[in-house]
This record gives C-alpha cells, structure tokens and sequence, in this order.
C-alpha cells in the first residue's frame, strides 16, 4: 500500500527491503525519492491515517531532504534525489532481500 500511495505521487527508484532477519529495528525499509519529497510524504501520512495508521514519528520534514517515516514494522525514506545519491543507504544494507513489488500486492500482509 505505502508503494502505491508513494508512486501516486511520482515517487522514483522505490525499493523495499526486507530486514526482518538482519536488525530488531523494523521488519522493511521503503526506500525512494522524488522531487517534491513533502507532498509524497504528506500523501502517505494522510492515507494512512484515514486507515487509522499513523507514524510513530516523522523525521526530517522541515528540511524535506530526506525524510524518514516510522511505522515501527515499515521504516519509509522519502528522499531528494541528490541526497539519496549521497547517502545511498541501500547500500548500507546490502544483505537485505530486494522485495520485488507488483501491483495490488501489499506487503503489509507479508
């Protein structure tokens, strides 16, 4: 659903990784990156919350380049695209499982 709601907005180069198995932190990270990182972080924030889903905390905003979401089993990175470049976290987390995403696929219900 948070991919969908993300691609909505034109979010780019979405990946998830599964990290269930590799930290005690979260189960995925959603990673991707737009242009306009506050509008696709407000959509995911507000559709959400209309499923009675809200974030545990939401880091970054006020900058808006690179905001973090924390839905404590989904961890979501919004990013400007040159700051992803930059930090390139994925590649922090190179033993991670990529999750290939289909359409209508929620990976909530993993």
């Amino acid at each position: 659903m948070i991919v969908e709601l993300a691609e909505a907005k034109k979010a780019k180069d979405i990946e998830i990784l599964e990290l269930k198995h590799l930290t005690i932190i979260t189960d995925y990270f959603i990673i991707c990156s737009g242009e306009r990182v506050r509008t696709i972080v407000d959509y995911i924030e507000e559709e959400l919350k209309k499923r009675g889903i809200r974030p545990a905390s939401i880091e970054g905003y006020n900058f808006s380049k690179w905001v973090l979401m924390d839905y404590s089993d989904v961890i979501v990175h919004v990013f400007e695209e040159q700051t992803r470049e930059y930090y390139q976290i994925e590649n922090l987390w190179i033993d991670a499982p990529r999750i290939e995403f289909e359409k209508d696929q929620d990976i909530l219900d993993r």
